[in-house]
């Protein structure tokens, strides 16, 4: 049945260009890339959008939060979808869509027009990131998830830094990224068209489309191993999303738009780098050092912004950009690897939902605090937060290997 299978995408694959698996790899990578750099364009916008819309923090992460509110929903409905249809058509579909979303980003002339693209761009984002990082794992299941989680980090970093050299050096700053993103979207799109399925259809499609969870049994340890680790990281990645330009701004007492760029870029970009550095770590032990790392990082962060000082700011954004990316990445690798092939993209999606729900819900709750105190207490709450959890993540992990420890030890020396 397998073989026959394979030789039907093989079949269906022949009657039109194939890109070669290193190009279709690299594509599906950038296609990661660009739709985490979309979706965090408009983070130096929103003072912009502010002053032309005159509405609240407590709004700006709203904006924000209903994105992840749209990614969950996309994830519960199409995740694995791609299990049983295929890759190729879940991608061309998401990335088309983006297509459109990023020419509603351009024109938009309202608050509403704006909630309504950041809907739009949270369900085609969230069609196209299972079938993204399934495609990866199955073209090179080793890289795969390297791939895909320094992709999701960089294209977090660069679509903020991106769109504050726009914002800041050339005209029509609302609309030029987003044009930009619209063309590179069209342009992934047809490579897409141009690349082998990975995935053999399997039935079951209508079924997969109800809004559930697939976590395969032999998956759940690892899960609750990782899910704290997720959920500290992508706590500490969605307040500086929504909130970290504003925050570096207020530290530095310097309002440009590529300082507050530059803060999420710093901060996204050194995960990605110690993804790609570091990935060769086995997973619980980079989790290990992920936690630890944003302990660090965190409370650097907040005796920056205690003390106005831009420097000290600056320099915690780095141990808690490593812990950033060594969380996510060692969390998602310690569970796809439990994952069969054929379940892959509904296992990532459940990842996705628990990382965009510790993006968006933290993120919405900061809005709130800040406009019942202020922005650097709300700071110091939610990096509070985030370093408890760190320690709860790196005393479960530490408890797990030292036990896994002893038990190889009394494997190798058993007593008389």
């Amino acid at each position: 049945m397998a073989v026959a299978a394979a030789q039907q995408v093989r079949t269906a694959s022949q009657s039109r260009p194939i890109l070669g698996r290193r190009a279709a790899f690299a594509l599906l990578a950038s296609a990661a890339l660009t739709l985490l750099a979309s979706s965090s364009a408009p983070t130096p916008l929103y003072a912009t959008y502010q002053a032309r819309w005159g509405f609240s923090d407590l709004t700006v992460t709203v904006i924000f939060g209903v994105y992840a509110v749209a990614v969950l929903i996309s994830l519960l409905v199409f995740g694995s979808l791609s299990d049983h249809v295929g890759r190729r058509p879940l991608l061309i579909a998401g990335l088309g869509s983006q297509v459109l979303v990023m020419l509603v980003f351009a024109f938009a002339g309202n608050l509403d027009v704006l909630l309504a693209a950041r809907v739009l761009q949270g369900l085609a984002t969230g069609a196209a990131l299972g079938a993204i990082g399934a495609g990866l794992v199955d073209l090179h299941p080793v890289h795969g998830p390297v791939a895909s989680s320094s992709a999701l980090m960089a294209g977090t970093a660069t679509g903020s830094l991106l769109s504050a050299l726009f914002v800041q050096l050339l005209p029509a700053p609302t609309e030029l990224v987003f044009l930009f993103l619209s063309a590179v979207f069209a342009a992934q799109t047809v490579g897409v068209a141009l690349i082998a399925e990975t995935s053999a259809r399997i039935p079951g499609a209508r079924r997969a489309l109800a809004p559930t969870l697939a976590l395969p049994p032999q998956v759940r340890g690892a899960l609750a191993i990782a899910a704290p680790s997720l959920i500290a990281v992508w706590a500490l990645g969605g307040f500086y999303a929504s909130l970290g330009p504003s925050l570096a701004q207020l530290v530095a007492g310097d309002h440009s738009m590529i300082l507050g760029g530059a803060a999420l870029f710093l901060l996204a970009g050194t995960g990605s780098a110690t993804v790609l550095r570091f990935h060769h770590v086995e997973a619980r032990r980079f989790a290990l050092f992920g936690a630890l790392a944003m302990i660090v990082g965190s409370a650097l962060l907040l005796w920056g912004v205690a003390a106005r000082s831009l420097p000290i700011f600056t320099l915690g954004i780095f141990p808690a950009g490593a812990g950033f990316g060594a969380g996510f990445q060692g969390g998602l690798r310690t569970i796809v690897a439990h994952a069969e092939p054929h379940q892959r993209a509904g296992v990532i999606s459940v990842v996705y939902v628990i990382s965009y729900l510790s993006l968006g819900l933290p993120a919405i709750l900061a809005g709130a605090l800040v406009v019942n105190s202020s922005l650097p207490q709300t700071a110091e709450e939610m990096g509070a937060g985030v370093i408890v959890l760190a320690a709860l993540t790196a005393l479960g992990l530490a408890r797990s290997l030292r036990r896994e420890a002893l038990a190889r030890r009394a494997t190798a020396c058993p007593t008389a």
